[in-house]
């Protein structure tokens, strides 16, 4: 019998599914004049202004390794923005971790906290990861489905009914990935009581904050009684369009930052300097850049949530982020289904609910950080799509 590599994989790893978004990707790789609006990366580019302090620094031959933690000037900015913008305020010198993008500092949390078998609570549908990077970690994902009539927000009420003796981690990630779901001060709070009360860690990820386009968005890290038990990660690549940077950061309490330390520097060491550079200019010079660009996905949500709407496709209005979630339920179709007859017959590239976990199925992921004329022609050929369906 011959040799069978796949035999001697990790059965932890064996069991990780494949990115839903970037499966169903590979099959738009090599289709022509697709219009996309799957992959959850904005389409603008970099501010002039951040990518000249990442050349600068080239310039000045900045490209040897910085602290574990890294820079200190950029975490000490972080610390002057997230007081200002967050109402929290964490130690530069050893409350705050730079990483390889928010993936990383996930994955860093999880490592530092899960013993094999403790339980994770996250709300569904959410990003692709969050369950599979449980799982890597020897922890148990236990999901809470959050519902289109709640504007795909989650109650304190709903996240109680999951709790057992072995739950000791809480994901939260608001606003969401792929919902656009928000929370409210008042629903935090009741939340926060609940994480105290229970003795979670909660783990908050909020990448798209500053994307939010009503109401104020509460960071949980800042409610009383919460500092000590939150692990607060944010990068840089939504809001300032710094995706490829990959530079992302987790603030906690210091021995928990410290865990996270040892692990991230017998792995990834450190992030590009260069990159933490760039976010060095971001956080302190580009929040201008971040709120022109906000104000242009909100014109572009409101277009395609009507779009979709119009065309029989409930939507709710995503409150933050640049997803907009439409029931396609009333087709007939499952959510991979309509995503891959989509793709063939009118070029247009969503993503498939069910890639953000069961709680998805039936709905669609679109992204509108694409341009609008190109949101108006997709929402045209959906439209002559879900016509057709119907018609059938």
């Amino acid at each position: 019998m011959g040799f069978q590599a796949q035999n001697l994989i990790a059965n932890n790893v064996r069991a990780i599914p494949r990115s839903g978004i970037r499966d169903f990707f590979d099959i738009v790789q090599g289709m022509k004049d697709v219009i996309s609006l799957g992959v959850g990366e904005p389409d603008f580019v970099t501010p002039w202004h951040i990518r000249e302090a990442a050349i600068y620094a080239l310039e000045r031959g900045k490209t040897g390794y910085t602290s574990n933690l890294g820079l200190l000037k950029l975490r000490e900015a972080i610390s002057v923005s997230l007081t200002k913008h967050f109402r929290v305020t964490y130690n530069p010198q050893n409350e705050i971790l730079i990483a390889v993008g928010v993936s990383e500092a996930l994955d860093l949390a999880l490592r530092a906290l899960i013993n094999p078998g403790d339980e994770v609570i996250y709300h569904e549908p959410c990003y692709v990861s969050y369950s599979p990077s449980i799982s890597l970690a020897y922890g148990v994902p236990v999901a809470v489905a959050c519902r289109a009539v709640n504007n795909f927000s989650v109650t304190a009420e709903e996240i109680a009914a999951k709790i057992t003796p072995r739950s000791k981690i809480l994901m939260l990630n608001f606003p969401t990935n792929p919902t656009g779901g928000t929370m409210s001060r008042a629903e935090l709070e009741k939340i926060a009581t609940l994480a105290q009360k229970n003795n979670l860690i909660v783990i908050t990820d909020e990448i798209y904050s500053e994307l939010t386009f009503e109401g104020e968005h509460v960071s949980i890290a800042s409610l009383p009684g919460m500092k000590e038990r939150t692990v607060f990660l944010h990068g840089f690549s939504k809001a300032y369009a710094m995706t490829g940077f990959r530079i992302g950061y987790a603030c906690g309490p210091a021995e928990i930052i410290d865990a996270m330390m040892r692990i991230h520097q017998y792995s990834m060491l450190c992030a590009s300097i260069i990159g933490q550079e760039a976010a060095l200019e971001a956080i302190q010079f580009g929040e201008p850049d971040t709120t022109e660009m906000r104000d242009q996905y909100r014109l572009r949500r409101n277009y395609i949530v009507n779009g979709f709407n119009q065309m029989g496709l409930k939507c709710h209005l995503p409150r933050g982020s640049f997803y907009a979630f439409p029931c396609i339920q009333s087709t007939g179709l499952t959510s991979k289904e309509f995503a891959v007859k989509l793709l063939e017959q009118e070029k247009v590239a969503c993503v498939p609910g069910s890639a953000f976990g069961p709680s998805g199925e039936g709905y669609l992921r679109c992204c509108f950080a694409t341009s609008l004329e190109q949101i108006e022609i997709a929402v045209g050929r959906i439209a002559n799509f879900v016509s057709r369906t119907k018609a059938q």
